[in-house]
């Protein structure tokens, strides 16, 4: 549609994650009259990421220097685990201030279509960990879709017989949410979930 720089960055925008056509376009406007200053702000941004952001060691999770924030946090306990697929996940997690253990980052999670198995996760580095010993409960929180429930069982299957307790995270009714604009799976699980009060 448009030539040279400008189709260029809108190209590029377009390959972001949940970024469309349309979208991208109007990122690319939006930069193009943005005031100079902002848009090397942001350049620098991305640069200074790339450059300074990896992987925790321990956790794979993203960190700035050889361990994340939390895995050098003293006052977390080693004998919860908490597997997520996403360092995402962690950030949604630590947003409830419930969960006061580790976590393990997958990398994404069982998906046979995408090619994507066992071997392509961390699940290896996720093994070496349970072995060491102190681990007590491992959490699965990973997504409550095929590729999640797949992951959680492969997971399930490998970590039960070193006698660790395995848990699921809930999955159940939103909160605000109608019965019934409910799926049957989601109702499935809330009457599976449920607890006494």
């Amino acid at each position: 549609m448009y030539e040279g720089a400008i189709q260029d960055l809108i190209d590029e925008l377009g390959r972001l994650p949940g970024v469309g056509p349309k979208s991208a376009q109007r990122i690319a406007f939006h930069v193009l009259s943005a005031d100079p200053a902002d848009v090397n702000r942001l350049a620098g941004a991305l640069r200074k990421v790339k450059e300074l952001v990896r992987f925790c060691t321990s956790c794979y999770n993203v960190a700035e220097s050889e361990q994340c924030r939390i895995c050098r946090d003293p006052r977390r306990t080693d004998e919860v685990l908490c597997v997520v697929e996403e360092p995402k996940d962690v950030v949604a997690i630590e947003r409830t201030g419930e969960f006061r253990g580790r976590y393990h980052v997958l990398g994404g999670a069982i998906n046979p279509l995408e090619g994507i198995g066992p071997d392509n996760l961390r699940v290896r580095e996720l093994m070496a960990r349970l072995g060491a010993g102190t681990v007590r409960e491992l959490i699965l929180a990973t997504d409550p879709n095929t590729e999640g429930e797949a992951t959680a069982t492969y997971l399930a299957l490998m970590v039960k017989p070193m006698g660790i307790a395995v848990t699921r995270l809930a999955s159940g009714l939103p909160v605000g949410g109608d019965l019934e604009y409910a799926d049957e799976i989601t109702l499935g699980r809330a009457f599976e979930g449920r607890r006494a009060v």
